[in-house]
Order: structure tokens, then C-alpha cells, then sequence
């Protein structure tokens, strides 16, 4: 197992992150996992180990750390569904499509049944479309995304009641 880390990969994470406004984006292939989190504003960095690839934005990380918290709710006193065994969450980040394309229906809608392992959406990430299945059977009772937004790791989507 080879433990380089590809720059193009790392160039492209960063992208994606510039690209969606993301504080951050974890990445993992062939037991290699890599991390790029945005410093905060006007905060300091401390010196650390040399980075494989100068990135003017982002920091890397190749050490795992704890995945950025989900953005905060809206104000109009939406429900936190972030710690909701009901939720069915982003595995990834990238941006969320609830259909195939856009002239289709929707994966699901509030009221469908579903059933373990029923598509309930995908996350594009790298120009890669991965389907976000059901983690149980039940109902639909709330869209939590519309298609489009980008989401990120562990972001509620669905939930399934």
C-alpha cells in the first residue's frame, strides 16, 4: 500500500472547498485519509510539520480530527436533528441532489415509505454521484436540504420516521 499523497488530490479538495464555502473536507483512499480545514479569520496559526502541498487558504492535515460542526440552524426555529437516530446524513461532503436529473421526481418526498437501503438522495463530491441510501425502513417526514446546497460530513438530510 503506497502512502503518497497525490497533490492533484489535495489541490482539487481545496478547490472544493473554496468552491462551496466549506470549513472543511476530509478525504480517505486506500487507508489514507486526508483533511483540509479552513483557519479561522484573523486567527494564528501555529508553526507544525511541514505540509505536503502549500496551500494558500486551507491547512492540511494528514492526522484524522474531529469533522467540522454542521452549520448552524436557521433562525426561524427549525429542529436539530444533528444527533436524531431518525436523521439520514450526508456520509460526504460535496452538494446534495434529491433527483437523477432535473427534469425527474424526487428520490422521496414527506409521506413516502421507504424502505433500508431505498436512495433518499446523492452527494456529489469530485464530480462523482454517490447514492445516500436509507438507514431504515419508515416514512419520510422531512426534507431537511433542497437540490443544490452543498452539504457537509454527517450533515442531517432526511429524516425517516
Amino acid at each position: 500500500m503506497s502512502s503518497s499523497l497525490d497533490p492533484k488530490i489535495i489541490g482539487k479538495l481545496a478547490e472544493i472547498l473554496d468552491k462551496n464555502n466549506l470549513t472543511g473536507i476530509e478525504y480517505e483512499d486506500e487507508g489514507c485519509r486526508i483533511n483540509i480545514t479552513r483557519a479561522a479569520q484573523g486567527a494564528s496559526i501555529a508553526p507544525a510539520a511541514p505540509a505536503p502541498v502549500a496551500m494558500p487558504a486551507p491547512t492540511v492535515s494528514a492526522a484524522p480530527t474531529t469533522p467540522a460542526p454542521a452549520p448552524a440552524a436557521a433562525p426561524n426555529n427549525e429542529v436539530d436533528y444533528s444527533q436524531s437516530p431518525d436523521a439520514v446524513k450526508s456520509p460526504m461532503v460535496g452538494v446534495v441532489y434529491l433527483s437523477a436529473d432535473p427534469n425527474s421526481p424526487n428520490y422521496v418526498k414527506p409521506g413516502d415509505s421507504v424502505k433500508e437501503g431505498d436512495i433518499v438522495c446523492l452527494i456529489e463530491a469530485m464530480k462523482t454521484f454517490n447514492p445516500v441510501k436509507a438507514h431504515k425502513s419508515g416514512t419520510v417526514s422531512k426534507i431537511l436540504v433542497e437540490g443544490g446546497d452543498p452539504v457537509e460530513f454527517g450533515e442531517p438530510l432526511v429524516i425517516i420516521e
